[in-house]
């Protein structure tokens, strides 16, 4: 019987663009090394993650997973954190026919069809309209309905799927799309960007922005004229500590997609323990101080590994694949059935308005009063607040 560690490999942005979103992920997955191995491990052995930076480099992520296969011979390899790297590794992972749970990849697997991947992100078995299906929804219910549109996304492949799935939102309930607008990441001024917007005038705003670029979008809209009826959808940023912090009541009436947040109706088995212990940690790790978008899914990727092993008594890649497509999974993001493709059996997406914020300290992001739950209304914590004005 082999006595050696089991070696985990993966690759994280650990720098680039989605830095701190990664660094939150590889402290959660140190925590669940901390923890599995205290429990004595997997299957009697040790366990070790190996994490090498990808810096956002898609080519890179893919030649860090051969050379993690080919010349260090993981026992098991884990998907990076997001679409970008996240589809990029998977043409490798194929060829060696491996097992994969990627962390918050939107689409990734659809037309590929690969039989052992795994998607930990709750956008369900449409993963691309699931992510904004609640925002569109909300805008169509309003009264007096409104009538158009504005499509607003950084050119990257991130925002691909995501405006997709607004198009065919929009459509579906209503809603005319009068314009799409893309802006290079490159971007540093937004007020041009929005001064066109403004001229459009569309009533719904819809954002599929980077955590930089969120910062800056929202100080131009806040500074300028344009006053969109509804405004958010698919902004990476306003989930993070720094970036609430940065604007603190310039989020305010904003609407965006959320995966958990501090209400009751989301309190799963050990999510709360989780939390504190990440954010004891975060401070002197200089990572989010609150985690919550990233820490429940990043430690619920590795639940979902360690069943696997246990319950299989295995390592071999079919084996753990075959038992993901046919149990459940009890983790801090509730129980999760896997379904096609790898995709969440059931969509769980959320949809946040901010309200209520005075001031920018981190405190006031752990009051439920502060993001509520605006759709849907099986996970609702307050009413919405409609039209946007940023002094909601």
């Amino acid at each position: 019987m082999k006595t050696s560690p089991i070696r985990i490999g993966y690759s994280l942005s650990l720098t680039g663009p989605v830095s701190e979103n990664a660094k939150a992920a590889r402290l959660t997955h140190q925590i669940w090394e901390r923890d599995i191995n205290s429990r004595g491990g997997l299957l009697g052995r040790s366990v070790i993650l190996t994490c090498i930076d990808d810096r956002g480099d898609a080519a890179r992520a893919a030649a860090i997973y051969r050379d993690l296969l080919d010349n260090d011979r993981v026992d098991l390899v884990l998907g990076g954190y997001g679409t970008n790297t996240l589809a990029a590794s998977m043409p490798v992972v194929m060829e060696y026919k491996k097992f994969l749970i990627g962390l918050m990849g939107l689409g990734v697997n659809s037309a590929l069809g690969y039989p052992n991947y795994f998607a930990m992100i709750p956008t369900g078995m449409r993963p691309n309209t699931a992510l904004t299906e609640g925002f569109f929804e909300l805008a169509a219910s309003q009264s007096p309905t409104p009538k158009t549109v504005a499509l607003l996304s950084a050119e990257a492949e991130f925002s691909i799927n995501p405006v997709v799935g607004a198009r065919a939102n929009a459509a579906n309930y209503g809603l005319e799309v009068i314009k799409e607008l893309r802006y290079p990441l490159s971007t540093v001024d937004f007020t041009p960007v929005i001064e066109e917007l403004g001229r459009v005038n569309a009533d719904i705003l819809f954002i599929c922005s980077y955590l930089s670029d969120s910062v800056g979008l929202i100080k131009a809209i806040r500074s300028g004229s344009y006053r969109p009826k509804m405004l958010g959808g698919a902004m990476i940023g306003p989930q993070s500590a720094s970036v609430k912090t940065d604007l603190g009541p310039l989020l305010n009436g904003i609407v965006n997609y959320e995966y958990w947040v501090p209400v009751p109706k989301m309190e799963f088995t050990g999510v709360r323990e989780l939390l504190a212990e990440y954010q004891r940690q975060a401070i002197k790790e200089k990572t989010d101080l609150l985690g919550y978008y990233v820490v429940p899914l990043a430690y619920a990727q590795l639940q979902v590994l360690e069943q696997a092993v246990r319950n299989t008594g295995s390592l071999e890649d079919e084996k753990l694949s075959e038992y993901c497509r046919g149990n459940a999974f009890e983790t801090v993001m509730g129980t999760i059935r896997f379904a096609k493709g790898g995709e969440w059996e059931q969509a769980r997406v959320v949809q946040v308005q901010f309200q209520n914020i005075t001031n920018k300290s981190i405190e006031t992001f752990k009051d439920d009063a502060t993001q509520v739950i605006v759709a849907p209304r099986s996970y609702a914590s307050g009413s919405f607040i409609y039209p946007y004005s940023p002094d909601n």
